[in-house]
């Protein structure tokens, strides 16, 4: 029976591939559900067989650990050099966006907060 081995929700394309690329390489049976519509379902890696499952566990733990250390290295390295996105160079980039996100923000903290606002008055 097939398992869920990767939920696709907020996985990179590099990482997802890296993974389809290491399944393939140990042989491991897998097919790939793609997201739905209106992002209620995330997509996902599946493996086809069940006892090859715990193989493609171990794995991807292995591949999940090397990368974890290869990511934040490179994180480091960036902030050193002065080149790791920040807030103020994402606002500098991409001000319509952080002011659309701004506003979107405030606009839920509104829509809790109203009830609130008219039981009181």
């Amino acid at each position: 029976m097939s398992r869920l081995l990767l939920n696709l929700r907020n996985v990179p394309d590099d990482e997802a591939d890296d993974v389809r690329a290491m399944l393939d390489a140990k042989r491991i049976a897998f097919y790939e559900t793609t997201p739905g519509p209106w992002g209620i379902s995330s997509g996902g890696l599946w493996v086809k067989e069940g006892a090859d499952f715990a193989d493609a566990k171990r794995a991807l733990d292995d591949y999940e650990q090397q990368r974890s250390v290869r990511v934040r290295a490179e994180y480091a390295a960036a902030r050193r050099a002065g080149t790791a996105e920040t807030f103020l160079t994402v606002l500098r980039a991409e001000p319509l966006r952080v002011v659309m996100t701004l506003l979107g923000i405030l606009l839920a903290l509104g829509l809790v907060a109203l009830p609130v606002i008219l039981l009181r008055g």
